[in-house]
């Protein structure tokens, strides 16, 4: 049980219960799931323009079309893990580290040109090819899990949808609405200043951090439950 004392010079000191202690622990946490875009300076009016004139032709369709066959790829190794973690309670350290791979190649993509759903502009610069790549302006890194609670696998199996999609993606919707507004206001910040103004920045990577959480989650990356925020 929590209680109140009386301090010196009158304060009034208030002792937590343990219970409670850990709930706001779990609360204030930070996810181990980190996703970093990085916020420059100054941003290149030139590869604004040339991304709106060119970007599908020179950066979607040769990314989509191989996120495409990879993708065929990755749907059996998504099957095959759904069945290992059932199983063994693990994540087949290969299989995961292919596909953190590929989230980061989409990732690249989307913060570049927008491709996917996504929002563009976020860095400048061409985004590398393949799973393998690494760029130190988007970084999506996930710690590996040592052991999957498997229980939890099927509960996200049979109720994924009411417990995880439903609550989430509706707050995405509208969430998503905004970052498209920002989107559009940001390209012509740019064309103007030079700069995308920190917050929106900020709050467009929110939007795909909060996704890639819930994928993760429902990818049996983690068993921490999205929070329903954007932040770190």
């Amino acid at each position: 049980m929590g209680f109140s004392a009386e301090g010196q010079g009158g304060g009034q000191i208030v002792v937590i219960p343990s219970q409670s202690q850990s709930a706001l622990c779990f609360l204030s946490r930070r996810s181990d799931i980190k996703l970093t875009i990085a916020h420059q300076q100054k941003y290149s009016r030139a590869q604004l323009v040339l991304r709106r004139l060119f970007g599908l032709v020179s950066i979607a369709i040769p990314h989509f079309v191989l996120l495409a066959i990879v993708g065929i790829w990755l749907a059996i190794i998504r099957f095959i893990t759904f069945w290992g973690v059932l199983y063994y309670g693990r994540f087949p350290e290969p299989f995961f580290h292919f596909h953190l791979g590929y989230l980061n190649w989409y990732l690249r993509v989307a913060a570049s040109i927008g491709i996917l759903g996504g929002f563009g502009n976020l860095v400048d610069g061409y985004p590398a090819f393949f799973p393998g790549a690494k760029a130190d302006t988007v970084k999506l890194e996930v710690p590996f899990p040592e052991h999957v609670n498997r229980w939890i696998v099927i509960l996200r199996f049979f109720f994924g949808t009411l417990s995880v999609r439903i609550p989430h993606y509706v707050c995405l919707f509208f969430r998503v609405i905004a970052s498209g507004v920002l989107a559009f206001l940001a390209w012509w910040t740019i064309l103007f200043t030079g700069r995308y103004p920190s917050p929106w920045h900020a709050f467009n990577v929110g939007t795909y951090r909060w996704s890639m959480r819930v994928y993760l989650y429902l990818g049996y990356f983690t068993d921490e439950y999205p929070r329903f925020s954007g932040k770190e």
